[in-house]
């Protein structure tokens, strides 16, 4: 089965979100993965979650996952509770939207791995119970799971059938990390796969999310990556997430356009 091209509305940030729907809709992606804080300002406009579901209904996409579940890893026993009841919410704000799956965040600071792991096994709980899944994610300029296999090992230690994690090839490749990783994952174990590319002129471990570029037009062996992901039987969704604000000064529809055709070009 071919991949599926869906768009991470970061690309496009400051469009409505109605409007990133209707843009990754017409730029021809199949699905649209969303950001919570997104749909939370869309209801303090006056919206309703029901025109999300209306808009994604219309243009006939798919929501393959939603961003983020936050401050449950490093949050101290008295607020553990709330972080895990706002969590709740959110999972099942993204059930009520057809995502399968939701980024579980880790810590910004140093954190205790052992700490991750037991509470992201609590996520995975709470996600049965909502009908998704939390995801675990590594973010290659934080504290505490900067690298894919920190994440793989916690997911490995929570010991549950849900477990899982999202692939990154910024942060992969931010962290100082080899594609051959890849290698160690089952398809089964990946949730979701973020495409993005880095600033050329900057090394390895300086950059963070403003310094990603599109795809093809960085040093990531983008190629490589897709192959070993093919090799071992992933054939999932795949976004493009970029975070770049002069990608944002720009026509929307005109990076969207852009974005769509690097895709294909890599991913078939």
């Amino acid at each position: 089965m071919p991949f599926k091209l869906c768009l991470n509305t970061s690309t496009i940030r400051p469009q409505p979100l109605l409007e990133k729907i209707r843009l990754a809709a017409e730029a021809g992606f199949e699905g649209v993965e969303l950001w919570i804080n997104d749909i939370y300002e869309h209801i303090g406009r006056g919206g309703e979650v029901s025109d999300v579901e209306k808009a994604l209904a219309d243009h006939g996409l798919i929501v393959p996952c939603m961003i983020a579940l936050r401050g449950w890893g490093e949050a101290s026993e008295l607020e553990y509770p709330l972080m895990l009841d706002e969590a709740r919410r959110r999972m099942e704000l993204a059930a009520r939207l057809g995502s399968p799956w939701v980024v579980a965040t880790p810590p910004r600071a140093q954190c205790e791995l052992e700490q991750i792991s037991r509470r992201y096994r609590d996520l995975l709980e709470l996600g049965r119970q909502s009908g998704v899944r939390p995801t675990m994610e590594y973010i290659s300029f934080f504290g505490s799971v900067s690298r894919l296999d920190q994440a793989q090992r916690i997911a490995e230690e929570a010991n549950d059938p849900d477990a899982t994690v999202i692939i990154d090839s910024f942060h992969t490749w931010n962290s100082g990390g080899d594609i051959e990783e890849l290698r160690g994952l089952s398809a089964e174990r990946i949730s979701h796969f973020h495409i993005d590319d880095a600033d050329p002129e900057m090394p390895a471990g300086t950059q963070t999310d403003p310094n990603r570029v599109m795809p093809g037009d960085g040093p990531i062996d983008l190629k490589g990556e897709i192959s070993i992901l093919r090799e071992i039987g992933y054939d999932g969704t795949v976004s493009l997430e970029l975070f770049n604000p002069g990608l944002w000064e720009k026509d929307p529809a005109e990076v969207l356009a852009v974005g769509i055709e690097r895709m294909r070009e890599l991913l078939g």
